[in-house]
């Protein structure tokens, strides 16, 4: 009980998500196609550069029109430093990336399916960084991460969020007072169904 961890207060949409969390950990981010996985995952790491470094591997977009509209979307943009994009690596680079000093402290991977390892590699991987968050970005097959290797990382992972409608949903250890943080408001209330130009 007299044990301190290092962890990290969120603030804003996040606050209302997640709340306090590990400063080190695992992070895992799925949802169906085209209901903002990426805008969720690039605001998440635009709260995280108030802590440290971000890097950001965008092995399924690569450098694309809409990687740039969302980057530009989330503020990431104006973090300067703090945010890094990687286009292409393999798990061996990337393992030797962050195992030199100072390397970014936040790692986020989109996706987990075109890093293309299998559970044991990313329960090695782990193992080897301690120090850092993994992110990791999923496709998904129905309601669940896509292939057997991403649902067992689904289940080790501290912290599980759901994206569904513009709006992160928050499945893991780590609840805040709402467990929802909504990344485009407009987005997320027509997905809802509402409509904000109509007066009651």
């Amino acid at each position: 009980m007299g044990m301190r961890f290092d962890t990290v207060e969120l603030s804003g949409e996040w606050m209302n998500c997640i709340g306090s969390m590990s400063r080190h950990c695992v992070v895992f981010i799925w949802g169906k196609s085209g209901n903002g996985k990426t805008s969720a995952a690039l605001s998440f790491c635009k709260e995280l550069t108030r802590f440290g470094k971000v890097l950001y591997v965008s092995l399924e977009e690569g450098y694309s029109e809409t990687l740039q509209r969302n980057i530009r979307y989330s503020g990431v943009a104006d973090c300067g430093s703090r945010f890094q994009i990687l286009r292409k690596t393999t798990l061996e680079e990337l393992d030797a990336r962050l195992s030199k000093k100072r390397s970014p402290e936040f790692v986020a991977i989109d996706s987990f399916q075109y890093l293309g390892i299998s559970y044991a590699q990313y329960a090695e991987f782990k193992q080897r960084h301690p120090d850092k968050m993994l992110i990791f970005i999923s496709q998904c097959d129905g309601n669940q991460p896509a292939g057997r290797a991403a649902k067992r990382v689904m289940y080790d992972a501290d912290l599980k969020l759901w994206v569904e409608g513009h709006a992160a949903f928050s499945k893991g250890r780590f609840i805040g007072e709402t467990g929802k943080a909504v990344i485009w408001d407009r987005k997320s209330e027509a997905y809802r169904g509402i409509d904000n130009s109509i007066e009651e």
